[in-house]
C-alpha cells in the first residue's frame, strides 16, 4: 500500500495493512491514530518513537506471534508467511546447525522464559546461532533490552516492506 492510501483508509482498513507488523494492538492503534503523515520518512519515525516506548509486558505480547528460529512458522496468516521468509537462511541450513539452534532456543528458553528474538531477515544461519550463544550471556535486564531492540527493527523492516 502506498502512504497516501494508508492516509485515506478507514482506521480498521489501516490497522489490518499493519496488524502483520507486530501483535501488538495499542502500537498498531497509535500508528494508525497518528494519520495522516507527510511522508514516509514521517510514519517511519513516528513508528519508532511509538516503539521506543515498549517494555516487558509488550515483548511478551509481541512473543506470540514469533516462531522460533530455526522451526517452521505456524499458520497460513501474513505473519507466518513473513517469519518463512525472514528465516529462510536458518531453514535452509545444515542438520548440525539446526539441532545447536534447538538446542539453543532450550536453554534460551529455560534461562528467560521467552522465545529468542533476533531479526533474522540479511542473517545467516551461523550468525543467529552465535548471537544466541552471546545473548545466553545476557542479564535478564540486558537481555530484554536487546528483544526489544530486535522486535523494533523486525517490526519498522515489515513496517517497511508494507507501506511504500
Amino acid at each position: 500500500m502506498d502512504l497516501n492510501d494508508f492516509n485515506q483508509a478507514s482506521t480498521a482498513q489501516a490497522q489490518a495493512v499493519i496488524a502483520h507488523c507486530v501483535a501488538i494492538p495499542a502500537w498498531q492503534q497509535a500508528l494508525v491514530a497518528a494519520r495522516p503523515f507527510a511522508s514516509l520518512t514521517a510514519l517511519y519515525t513516528t513508528a519508532q518513537q511509538l516503539a521506543q516506548a515498549w517494555q516487558g509486558d509488550a515483548l511478551q505480547q509481541a512473543l506470540s506471534a514469533h516462531p522460533r528460529i530455526g522451526e517452521k512458522a505456524q499458520g497460513a496468516g501474513k505473519e507466518a508467511a513473513l517469519s518463512q521468509q525472514e528465516q529462510a537462511a536458518m531453514q535452509q541450513a545444515n542438520g548440525a546447525l539446526q539441532l545447536a539452534m534447538l538446542a539453543g532456543n532450550e536453554r534460551y528458553e529455560q534461562r528467560f522464559g521467552r522465545v529468542f528474538l533476533i531479526r533474522a531477515k540479511g542473517r545467516s544461519g551461523e550468525q543467529m546461532l552465535a548471537e544466541l550463544q552471546r545473548r545466553l550471556n545476557n542479564d535478564e535486564e540486558t537481555e530484554q533490552q536487546e528483544a526489544l531492540a530486535q522486535l523494533r527493527e523486525i517490526t519498522l523492516l515489515r513496517l517497511k516492506e508494507s507501506i511504500t
